[in-house]
């Protein structure tokens, strides 16, 4: 078989038995490009949800975002771009799944709610394995999360972005195309505020419509009842506001979201009637109010 300019096979070239001088004669970023479109097509919202600065929750806000939606009966998939810190495994108790390959591509893992979900961490042996890869194969590995991955149809695909606004956050938006929305998330501290900031001006340079602003870690509650603002009070409220954003609301600082997240047990279900998750609750459907103003007017 020699393949030409038409490439249509439903998976990247990166994986194609085909991809060599002899066999193939297609344009291998045409194709990469038209298998991605072709995904994300099935897919009515792709949110990116970013910080620009580790140890915020980022992946732990995803995560019960994505799981939250799943319950609130949306078709959603979680893409862990996070390639240097691959958590989202652990945060489901996944970290022993291996995904499939078959001719049209890779099933994504399916949780018992219906959450889908594509890791490189799942394909990694020992997880405590560093990643130490150049910009070219992290840029390979992100076509094949975007584009080998069988998502189908979905209602949402939330993407977890590593730190920083660098290769892996430009090449997502720019094979995505239109970015639907992002979610920044910080805590009350000015230096991860400052950071925030940050992550707002890459997705507005990006043309990338931003869904708000999230404060994780923004409290604590003691057994009287007395609030202690352990990182700052308000600080995510106030960049909001500053910038002109939604504020989607506050996460708090829960030891239940710590010991869940450790036991790969998203508070969102293994503890619906607590106060962490329904604020993520609440987020999701802040998200929906976003993305579907035109419920909000007909209610």
């Amino acid at each position: 078989m020699v393949v030409t300019g038409d490439c249509r096979l439903l998976h990247t070239c990166e994986m194609c038995e085909y991809n060599n001088e002899t066999d193939c004669k297609a344009d291998k970023n045409e194709h990469n490009r038209w298998l991605v479109n072709k995904r994300m097509g099935d897919i009515k919202y792709k949110l990116i949800v970013g910080s620009n600065k580790g140890g915020v929750g980022k992946s732990t806000v995803t995560t019960n975002l994505a799981v939250a939606l799943a319950e609130k009966g949306f078709k959603v998939g979680l893409a862990d771009a996070d390639l240097h810190g691959p958590n989202i495994p652990k945060l489901l108790n996944a970290e022993d799944v291996r995904l499939k390959s078959t001719d049209e591509g890779i099933d994504p893992y399916e949780t018992t709610n219906g959450l889908k979900v594509a890791s490189l961490g799942f394909l990694i042996e020992d997880p405590n394995m560093h990643i130490a890869w150049r910009d070219a194969v992290k840029y390979d590995f992100i076509i094949e999360l975007l584009g080998n991955i069988q998502w189908g149809e979905l209602d949402y695909l939330l993407i977890d972005l590593p730190p920083g606004t660098g290769n892996e956050q430009i090449t997502i938006i720019d094979f995505i195309g239109d970015v639907d929305g992002a979610v920044i998330v910080t805590t009350p501290q000015e230096l991860a505020l400052l950071d925030a900031r940050k992550m707002i001006s890459f997705a507005r340079d990006s043309n990338v419509p931003i869904v708000g602003v999230i404060e994780n870690m923004s409290h604590f509650v003691c057994d009287a009842g007395k609030k202690y603002y352990i990182f700052g009070e308000g600080g995510g409220k106030k960049l909001a506001d500053e910038l002109v954003l939604p504020y989607l609301g506050e996460i708090p600082l829960d030891s239940d979201i710590v010991s869940k997240s450790d036991q790969g047990e998203p508070v969102v279900i293994s503890l619906p009637d607590s106060p962490a998750a329904k604020a993520f609750l609440q987020l999701a459907e802040n998200c929906q109010k976003f993305l579907n103003p035109e419920e909000v007017k007909a209610g």
